[in-house]
């Protein structure tokens, strides 16, 4: 998928940028607080109907504004498709896929395969289990509808039923309804899941392996509740206690994966760099993960990676981005040094872009 050309109005600290992008290598620099985020946060937007940061949709539009305008021109290679959102302070967002809205916006993830690295992705490592649940069902959404069905399904179900807890409901009948729900779409998302996980797996360490220059090996191991039990039968049995406490405490919700460093938690481990990247490495793969199942290569949008790695590990990362594996990629960097090697490395194709007071500006002497 490439994006030909990007127009953002009153999306954060942006007034206005309209610009066209390189089909391969896209370079924003600038001083930290300029917007070079929130311009990549814009095009995480277009794909996922979402803020990367999940930052609320009244907090997206600038201050002082009522109306937030993203628009992006996107080719496959096969045909063009022009996506509009709009977002109105205290009304519900509006998103156009070729002048047509859409019933659902659920109906727009997996049209641009979108692949984001930034520095809030260390929630991954060392947040709660829901960054990494999140993390799964990204990744599972866009390429797998059914999947992404049974997550909404079970998701309504599971609310629906903590509601109940949470009025001390004593309506058997309606418990054992959404039970069964839940069970059925949690038994599709758990064994996606780990599937998903175990074809994973192999990409991760041995994108770990090229940055890191080592033989250090890292690794994922999934966890549910689901491996040894069946969740209605679960859940059955625990209604009393949950009652007590007002919600589920059973179910695939309560999923996590493990990163390994070795045998041990990357978490408890890990220095600075290992995390680094391990973060980078597990993004990485996710791109390689979709390509294979995709018709169109994700695009890559690569935050401010650099930072908190040595120059051996910025090596292998600016070898492999200007690698011919990756298609259309969109990097920022208050250091302009490493986006000049980067912009070598990719040869003629490239933008350069200088990111200063929310303002966008094209640059002729890249280089």
């Amino acid at each position: 998928m490439i994006l030909n050309k990007l127009s953002v109005i009153n999306y954060k600290n942006i007034v206005q940028a309209d610009f066209s992008c390189s089909p391969k290598m896209n370079c924003f620099f600038g001083n930290n607080g300029m917007g070079k985020t929130n311009l990549l946060d814009a095009i995480f937007y277009l794909s996922f109907c979402k803020s990367h940061l999940n930052t609320p949709d009244a907090m997206i539009i600038r201050h002082d504004e009522d109306v937030c305008v993203l628009q992006g021109e996107y080719d496959d290679g096969e045909k063009s498709e022009n996506i509009f959102c709009c977002i109105r302070r205290g009304q519900r967002k509006q998103l156009k896929r070729n002048q047509k809205s859409y019933d659902k916006l659920s109906e727009h993830i997996g049209l641009l395969p979108l692949v984001m690295v930034s520095p809030s992705d260390v929630d991954l490592i060392r947040g709660g289990s829901d960054e990494r649940r999140r993390f799964m069902d990204m990744v599972i959404s866009q390429h797998d509808k059914n999947y992404l069905y049974a997550l909404i399904q079970y998701n309504k179900a599971l609310m629906q039923r903590n509601q109940l807890l949470r009025n001390e409901s004593r309506e058997d009948d309606l418990f054992d309804v959404l039970e069964m729900q839940m069970a059925a779409h949690g038994q599709v998302i758990f064994e996606k899941r780990e599937k998903m996980v175990r074809e994973f797996t192999p990409f991760f360490n041995d994108y770990y392996q090229h940055i890191c220059h080592s033989t250090e090996t890292v690794g994922l191991q999934y966890v549910s509740q689901l491996a040894d039990c069946r969740l209605d039968e679960k859940l059955a049995s625990r209604r009393e206690q949950e009652r007590i406490v007002g919600h589920s405490l059973t179910g695939i919700h309560k999923d996590d994966i493990e990163m390994k460093l070795g045998d041990y938690l990357m978490r408890q481990t890990g220095s600075q760099g290992q995390n680094k990247s391990c973060l980078i490495s597990l993004k990485l793969a996710q791109f390689t993960f979709l390509t294979e199942r995709s018709k169109t290569k994700p695009i890559l949008l690569l935050d401010d990676i650099f930072d908190k790695l040595d120059a051996e590990r910025v090596e292998q990362i600016i070898g492999l981005v200007g690698n011919e594996q990756f298609g259309q990629i969109f990097i920022t960097d208050t250091n302009r040094k490493y986006l000049d090697r980067i912009l070598a490395a990719a040869g003629n194709d490239y933008s350069l872009y200088r990111v200063e007071a929310g303002e966008v500006t094209y640059l002729e002497d890249a280089l």
